[in-house]
């Protein structure tokens, strides 16, 4: 589980659940700093095909990642409904562009569920768990294999 995860004093976690491609994802949201409007970013010469470019959040120089693309969703055509979840990553500070922010859920740990069998293993890299929520299946990303420590977007 994650190291930062954010948990309430009953041991409940929160989470905020977004959209990819119409796919319900999630994470703690112990790693979020804020949530932006889409804004174009500044392309960035022989970067992974992942990186959508950089964007300067009040001074600090930030990479945007395709979240759709790194997952291996395809790339997205972001519009103004996209946006930018801005996470902490240990020392680094990225962007993560996502359809829509969908809703922050308070959920018991015991809810999530293993990542299935069937999933390759970048799937079981990438996806901590899934978590049930009414009609939908939300995957808990696990934001350490997905933008390795050290190793940064770039």
């Amino acid at each position: 589980m994650s190291d930062v995860m954010e948990q309430t004093s009953t041991g409940l976690r929160e989470i905020v659940s977004f959209t990819i491609k119409g796919q319900g994802f999630c994470i703690d949201i112990g790693h979020v700093l804020e949530i932006r409007g889409w804004t174009p970013t500044t392309k960035l010469p022989h970067a992974p095909d992942y990186v959508t470019g950089l964007m300067n959040l009040r001074g600090t120089v930030l990479p945007v990642i395709d979240l759709s693309m790194r997952l291996g969703l395809g790339r997205s055509e972001p519009n103004p409904r996209h946006v930018i979840i801005i996470v902490k990553l240990g020392d680094s500070t990225v962007g993560f562009l996502v359809e829509a922010v969908s809703d922050i859920l308070t959920v018991r740990p015991e809810e999530m569920k293993p990542t299935p069998d069937v999933a390759s293993n970048q799937t079981k890299d990438f996806i901590e768990g899934v978590f049930a929520r009414d009609e939908q299946l939300l995957r808990a990303l696990d934001l350490k294999s997905i933008m390795p420590a050290g190793q940064g977007a770039l």
